[in-house]
């Protein structure tokens, strides 16, 4: 009985995450070739962040309250889908950001109704969470591999007339699309992620049933969200909070900027990639992550939770060095991408697990909206605003990119975070007591 409900969380995840991966990494280099301005972009992008933040406030509360957890999952997906494919058609600024604003709100609550119903169905959290989320990673990395095949110039497959199978997949895989073709190319990014939508729309019916919650007696209780705030009294909480907050900013950074430096000439101080290749190597920390989440409990066990999370953070430290000390040989870069997976995994994971033990029962989901606030919504907002500035103005001239002194900014701020943690995030021996009685 319990296999089941571990393989169908684990494809939940899957499917969860492919949509985000599939249009996520290509869409800072697409908006600029649509003509957007700088701060267009920055409005476009915040879509995310923004439905976070109304998530903490607004959906997650109406749908742990409202809503089967699943019920709510179908019709999220089902009309989120349908405005991402919207998006493969869109070149107009208002259309194109109104449709960005209704799929990021119906998505990003059910990145926290995914967990809800993952821990909801489990038994022993720190031991299967970590396999159970790995289905993100999966889904991530499945986005990512299409594009070889999908964003390729098939004009120069045609004039190189390959002759038998291995031939013809070595044509293809080395004719990636690059400047203008690769960015018109990247409508199929929406459209690939529409059709995951619509695809867990109909799988989440097969999901475990998770009935809403019930509502508590007392004014501050019917808002589960001012419980989780109120625990941002402890200052371990708060430092915690407070470093999601840089973490999530810096790990923004990434994908603003890594796709273009992928993408960009050696000669630019870019790392040279063909476009049908910059998706899969970005996946490469994704495989990563998968191993990282099968010891990620008893790294948490060994450890513990300062120690991981340390790690997690100095992992964006590492490798925004490499960026920018070292860009070539692309083998190298190819290699750092793994620290990826452990920065998401030794941090943000490390994070979700953190609140599900030390916050009460009854406040759980709307704790996991709480630091997703950090995750999804302050730190990506952050990012999106500065990061277009910062790459298109001050450190671009003459159309080239100053990718030395980009990275050193991320760089910087995540040793930062690493050192506050070091010195400040205390947790007890022993979470706060349920205060639901359980």
């Amino acid at each position: 009985m319990q296999k089941s409900p571990r393989l169908k969380l684990f494809v939940m995840m899957a499917l969860e995450f492919f949509i985000w991966g599939a249009w996520l990494p290509l869409i800072f280099g697409y908006l600029p070739s649509l003509g957007f301005t700088p701060g267009e972009q920055a409005w476009i992008l915040n879509a995310f962040p923004i439905a976070a933040i109304v998530g903490m406030f607004f959906s997650n509360q109406f749908a742990d309250r409202n809503f089967a957890a699943e019920k709510f999952l179908a019709f999220s997906h089902l009309v989120g889908g349908a405005a991402m494919i919207g998006l493969a058609f869109t070149k107009s600024f208002w259309p194109f950001f109104g449709l960005m604003l209704v799929h990021c709100l119906l998505y990003v609550p059910t990145i926290s109704i995914t967990n809800s119903i993952a821990f909801a169905s489990m038994k022993d959290a720190q031991k299967e969470f970590g396999i159970v989320r790995m289905g993100g990673t999966v889904g991530w990395i499945l986005a990512a591999w299409p594009f070889t095949f999908i964003l390729v110039d098939w004009a120069k497959v045609h004039d190189a007339n390959p002759q038998g199978l291995i031939a013809w997949l070595g044509a293809v895989l080395s004719s990636g699309l690059t400047g203008a073709a690769l960015k018109a190319a990247t409508v199929w990014t929406f459209i690939v992620a529409g059709v995951a939508s619509f695809a867990l729309a109909a799988f989440s019916f097969a999901l475990p049933h998770t009935p809403p919650k019930k509502k508590t007696e007392g004014a501050a209780e019917n808002f589960a969200w001012l419980e989780a705030i109120k625990l941002l009294k402890h200052p371990f909480i708060l430092v915690l909070w407070l470093v999601t907050l840089v973490d999530s900013f810096v790990h923004n950074c990434y994908f603003n900027w890594t796709g273009s430096f992928l993408g960009a000439a050696v000669k630019d101080g870019g790392v040279g990639i063909p476009g049908n290749w910059i998706m899969p190597v970005m996946s490469v920390g994704q495989l990563a992550e998968i191993l990282t989440m099968f010891v990620l409990g008893v790294t948490l066990k060994k450890f513990g939770w300062r120690t991981t999370l340390i790690v997690g953070v100095l992992g964006h430290t590492a490798r925004f060095a490499v960026y920018a000390l070292f860009p070539q040989p692309p083998e190298l870069i190819i290699l750092v991408q793994v620290l990826h997976g452990i920065c998401y995994a030794f941090f943000f994971a490390t994070v979700y697990i953190f609140v599900d033990a030390y916050f009460p029962k009854d406040a759980r989901t709307s704790a996991q909206g709480l630091f997703n606030v950090m995750i999804l919504g302050a730190g990506a907002l952050l990012a999106n605003s500065i990061c277009p500035y910062l790459s298109q103005k001050v450190f671009t001239q003459g159309g080239v990119t100053n990718f030395h002194g980009l990275f050193l900014v991320p760089m910087i701020c995540s040793f930062a975070a690493a050192i506050a943690l070091a010195l400040f995030f205390r947790p007890p021996a022993t979470p706060a007591p349920d205060n639901s009685g359980h």
